[in-house]
C-alpha cells in the first residue's frame, strides 16, 4: 500500500476516536476540546492535545480522497474545537500543555506550527462554510506573535521550533519583525556534530523535532542551508535502527531513553528531504518510516497534512534505494569533544544553565555493529555501556555500578584498538580542606553561618582517590568476550547488570541463580546462563559472587525486566562471554555451538 493511502485509512480511522472524545456540553469549561485519555481533561498541546485532532479533521475534510471531504457535522466539530483554542490562549498569546511549562513560548510554537499548515489548507478550499474556522485559526495565529517575539526557550530543540513557528507567522502575516526574531535565534549556530548528532542525543523524540522544524524554519525564511544539518541527522538515522525497526534509544539524553520508539516520527521529514533531494536512501528511510505508522501524531509534525500542503509531482518520485544491514560504524569518533568541555569555563555559566542543563554528553561516541538480526551497541556519557539485540532476544543495557562515587559509572571514552573495541573512565573523588580565612565571608563570624553562604570554590581538595574502568570488547565465533578491569582503590564493591526485555526467559544450565526480587532480579554467581525467546538465545559465562549487595546506591534497576547482577570486588579482571544462537550471529559464518560443548565439557 502506498504510503498517501495508507494515512488517508489511518486518518479515516482517528476521525471518530477524536469524535468521541471531544466534550460536546455547552455548559462546559472545555466545551470544542478534545479529551486526553490520560487524565480525562482537554488540552492545547501538540503531542496528545486538541491540535492533534484538529489536523486529523483538517486532514480528512480537505482531502476528496477522504469519506469526510466538506463533510458539514465534522467542520462543525473543527469549529468548536478553534473556538475552544481561543478561550484557552492566554493574553500573552501563549498557551500551557497542562502538566508543565505553563505560557510556554516554545509549546505554543510547537501548535503554531502545526495550526499554521492547517490554516493555509483550508484557506485554499473554495467552501464558504469553512470561513468562520479560518478566522478562528488566523486570529489565534494573529494572537501568539508577540509571545513569539519575546518568549525564550528551555531546551536545545526548542530554539528551531521557535524558528519555524515565526517562519509559518512571517508567511502568514509578512511582519519583517518574526523574520529578524528568527534570524537572533540562527545566530547562536546548529548543536549538531559533523556526524549527525544533535545536541539532546534522542533518536526517539528530539532528533526528528530538530529536523522537521529546520525544514520548514529553511522554507519559510528562505534559509536553504538550514537543510545541511536535516541531512547529516537523517544520514546518521539510517545506522541507529534495529532490526526489529527500533530505534536505538539506549544512550538519549532525554525521556525516550531506554524507551520503545520506530522512525514514525520522522517520516514527514524523510518525505520533504527526498522531495528536495532525490536520494534513494531517503526515499528507502520514509517507506520505513512509513510502515512503522500506527498511531497520531503531533499537529506540528502530521506528514499527511504536510504530504496535503506539499504534495509531490511526478518528477519527484523517487524509487528507495537499499538500507544498510550489515556494517559497523562509529558515530562522534573523531569529533572533538575534549575541546569544546574544556570551553566551558570560558562560557561563564559554571554548568548552571536556568531551566535546563548543559548537555554535556554531546557529540560523545558511539558504536553500531549490525549484522542483519543482530544488532549492537556501544556507548560513552550513559549509565549502560553496551546493549545487544539478537533476533528476538534483547540485551537491553550492560551497567556497571560501583561504590566509588557511588552510582553507575558512564564511561567517557571509546576507541578502536588492534583487537576489537575499548571503553575507559577515570573519575577523582576526595575532600576539602577548610576555606583559608582571608576568603571567609561575614556570615562566618555570625552567629549562624549557612553552609551555603560558604564559597567551597576556595577549599583545597585533599586525599583524592582516583579511579578507573576499562571495558574491551572482543569479536568472537559467535559472539562476543568483554574484558572488565578496575585496579584502584582496592576493595571497592562494584556491581554489574545485565538488563533484559521482560519476554525473555532465564534459564540456568550450569550456572548458580539466586533470586534477589521475585523473578525480576538475580544474582549470577557462576556458571552458564541462557536467555531466550523464540528461537533465538544467548548465553553468557562470567557471572561471580564477591560480596553480596543487593544493589548499589544511587543505582536502580528496572522493575518489568529481567535483571542479572554479577558482584565483584577490586581489584579484578574479569572475562564475561556471551555467544548467539546460530543463523543470525554478527559474523554470519560463525556459530556458537562447539564454544558451548568446551563450556559445559
Amino acid at each position: 500500500m502506498k504510503t498517501l493511502d495508507k494515512l488517508v485509512n489511518l486518518n479515516e480511522e482517528w476521525v471518530e476516536r477524536g469524535m468521541h472524545r471531544q466534550v460536546m456540553e455547552a455548559d462546559s469549561r472545555y466545551y470544542g476540546g478534545v479529551k486526553d485519555l490520560a487524565n480525562g481533561i482537554p488540552w492545547p498541546n501538540h503531542s496528545v492535545g486538541t491540535p492533534v485532532w484538529m489536523a486529523v479533521w483538517t486532514a480528512a475534510l480537505v482531502n476528496r480522497d477522504s469519506v469526510y471531504y466538506h463533510n458539514p457535522d465534522l467542520l462543525e466539530r473543527l469549529e468548536l474545537a478553534s473556538l475552544y483554542m481561543l478561550r484557552v490562549q492566554h493574553e500573552d498569546g501563549s498557551i500551557s500543555p497542562g502538566w508543565t511549562n505553563f505560557h510556554s513560548p516554545p509549546d505554543t510554537g510547537f501548535v503554531i506550527v502545526g495550526y499554521a499548515q492547517l490554516y493555509l489548507l483550508l484557506s485554499r478550499e473554495v467552501w464558504p462554510e469553512a470561513q468562520g474556522t479560518i478566522a478562528n485559526m488566523r486570529l489565534f495565529l494573529e494572537r501568539t506573535i508577540p509571545v513569539m517575539l519575546t518568549g525564550g526557550c528551555h531546551t536545545p530543540n526548542h530554539r528551531w521550533v521557535l524558528c519555524a513557528a515565526l517562519g509559518y507567522l512571517y508567511r502568514i502575516f509578512a511582519d519583517t519583525r518574526l523574520q529578524q526574531r528568527a534570524d537572533e535565534w540562527m545566530a547562536e549556530g546548529m548543536d549538531i556534530t559533523p556526524d549527525g548528532e544533535w545536541t539532546e542525543r534522542s533518536n526517539g523524540i528530539y532528533n526528528a523535532v530538530s529536523d522537521v522544524m529546520l525544514i520548514h524554519a529553511a522554507r519559510e525564511l528562505q534559509r536553504p542551508e538550514l537543510l545541511d544539518p536535516v541531512r547529516h541527522n537523517l544520514e546518521m538515522m539510517m545506522y541507529l535502527i534495529h532490526p526489529s525497526g527500533e530505534v536505538v534509544t539506549d544512550y538519549s539524553g532525554r525521556q525516550d531513553f531506554g524507551q520503545l520508539f520506530t522512525m514514525e516520527s520522522y517520516l514527514l521529514s524523510y518525505y520533504l528531504m527526498t522531495t528536495i533531494d532525490h536520494d534513494p536512501r531517503f526515499a528507502a528511510m520514509e517507506q520505513l518510516a512509513a510502515d512503522a505508522v500506527q498511531e497520531t501524531f503531533s499537529c506540528a509534525n502530521n506528514p499527511l497534512i504536510g504530504m496535503l500542503l506539499y504534495p509531490r509531482t511526478d518528477g519527484d518520485t523517487v524509487q528507495p534505494g537499499q538500507l544498510p544491514h550489515n556494517y559497523r560504524q562509529m558515530i562522534n569518533g573523531s569529533f572533538g569533544r575534549e575541546q569544546y568541555v574544556a570551553g566551558i569555563p570560558d562560557a561563564g555559566h559554571h554548568n548552571a544553565i536556568r531551566y535546563s542543563r548543559p548537555h554535556l554528553d554531546f557529540g560523545a561516541p558511539v558504536l553500531r555493529i549490525r549484522h542483519e538480526q543482530t544488532s549492537l551497541t556501544m556507548m560513552t556519557e550513559t549509565s549502560s555501556m553496551l546493549a545487544l539485540r539478537h533476533g528476538k532476544v534483547r540485551l537491553l543495557g550492560l551497567q556497571l555500578a560501583s561504590y566509588f562515587g557511588p552510582g553507575f559509572v558512564p564511561m567517557q571514552t571509546l576507541e578502536e584498538t588492534d583487537s576489537g573495541y575499548k571503553l575507559t573512565a577515570v573519575y577523582h573523588k576526595g575532600y576539602n580542606a577548610p576555606i583559608p580565612a582571608e576568603h571567609l565571608p561575614r556570615s562566618a563570624f555570625d552567629d549562624v553561618s549557612p553552609w551555603y553562604l560558604l564559597p567551597h570554590q576556595f577549599r583545597e581538595a585533599t586525599h583524592t582517590c582516583e579511579y578507573g574502568v576499562e571495558v574491551e570488547m572482543v569479536e568472537q565465533v559467535g559472539g562476543i568476550d568483554l574484558y572488565i578491569r578496575s585496579a584502584e582503590p582496592e576493595e571497592v564493591m562494584t556491581q554489574l547488570s545485565f538488563i533484559f526485555g521482560s519476554e525473555s526467559q532465564v534459564v540456568a544450565e550450569d550456572g548458580e541463580l539466586e533470586s534477589v526480587y521475585e523473578d525480576k532480579v538475580a544474582f549470577w554467581k557462576d556458571g552458564l546462563i541462557r536467555i531466550e525467546s523464540g528461537e533465538d538465545w544467548m548465553v553468557l559465562s562470567g557471572g561471580a559472587g564477591e560480596h553480596t549487595a543487593a544493589s548499589v546506591r544511587e543505582a536502580s534497576y528496572p522493575y518489568d525486566c529481567r535483571t542479572l547482577l554479577v558482584n565483584l570486588v577490586t581489584p579484578f579482571e574479569h572475562k564475561i562471554s556471551i555467544r548467539l544462537s546460530p543463523g543470525t550471529s554478527i559474523d554470519s559464518e560463525t556459530r556458537a555451538l562447539q564454544w558451548l560443548e568446551r563450556q559445559r565439557g
